[in-house]
């Protein structure tokens, strides 16, 4: 439980320097992870961005000081973050549904978004299919595209990149290529926080032994233990599902945390939409 811990001590220092303009590298310190890796956990266990969760704290605690002193907006809008009183109004208004000079007339109903409290589940309701191999180091070939986890960037490039592989052919080509130890296309999260902040590199790669094929790239994937989950469902929906259940089920209970290397995600062959797709999650663990 340690590392849910380290989470919630994260939380209380946002909590506890709202105010203040916060890094991602400052909060991620707190749990003792790096900024890609503490963004990522956030997002699969609360369903937002480190970002929008500040955001929705402060524009929080604005409405409340707003109904509860004389305090002038302007002061407000500087207070909780904002270069100017527009800008503050139009934040304001997205999440409250009414101006700030609106709602200090008492008009709508303000959106309070409370301090956030981890909770895990210890023991899942539904069961989860999973199995710990060693693998040696290989090579995947494919890919790659570099994402900022800032704003959630990587999240709405990623999909898009998925269609210009299937649409250039790229994705058919690597199915092809796959003769490595990993049977598969490949989609592979790499941390590079350590080159600059919040960066990552994604890959959409194959498992291949051989000379890297001219017009792809090549990654060695170091040897690790790994838990693999089974994911059974269409793509999307049941691949977030095993993320969460991984990340609020089976970590606080395994005695495994992750290791930090690059994550993979295997697409077997089949349509992604069928509900019988079947698919996996391969976490390198220690």
């Amino acid at each position: 439980m340690a590392w849910v811990e380290s989470l919630q001590k994260a939380i209380n220092y946002m909590e506890e320097h709202l105010l203040e303009d916060l890094t991602i590298e400052d909060i991620a310190k707190q749990a003792n992870a790096s900024s890609f890796h503490f963004q990522r956990t956030f997002l699969i266990l609360t369903d937002i961005s480190v970002g929008e969760y500040l955001r929705r704290r402060r524009l929080t605690l604005a409405a409340q000081e707003l109904s509860r002193t004389d305090s002038k907006i302007i002061d407000l809008a500087y207070k909780y973050g904002y270069d100017t009183p527009e800008a503050f109004s139009k934040a304001f208004r997205k999440q409250h549904g009414v101006t700030p000079r609106e709602a200090r007339k008492g008009m709508g109903k303000l959106q309070s978004y409370n301090r956030l409290v981890i909770q895990v589940s210890l023991k899942g309701a539904e069961p989860m299919k999973y199995r710990i191999v060693e693998k040696e180091a290989f090579q995947v070939v494919g890919v790659k595209r570099e994402y900022s986890c800032a704003n959630g960037e990587n999240l709405k490039g990623i999909p898009k990149f998925w269609e210009d592989v299937h649409q250039n052919g790229t994705n058919e080509w690597l199915a092809q290529l796959n003769n490595g130890p990993i049977k598969g296309v490949l989609g592979v999260c790499v941390d590079q926080s350590g080159r600059q902040s919040n960066e990552i590199d994604y890959w959409i790669a194959a498992a291949y032994d051989g000379n890297v094929p001219e017009g792809l790239e090549s990654l060695e994937i170091p040897a690790s233990k790994w838990a693999v989950f089974e994911v059974h469902g269409a793509m999307p929906d049941a691949m977030q599902k095993v993320w969460k259940q991984i990340f609020s089920e089976w970590f606080p209970s395994s005695g495994f945390k992750p290791a930090g290397t690059p994550e993979l995600e295997v697409y077997s062959d089949g349509n992604p939409n069928d509900p019988n797709y079947y698919s996996e999650i391969w976490i390198p663990v220690k």
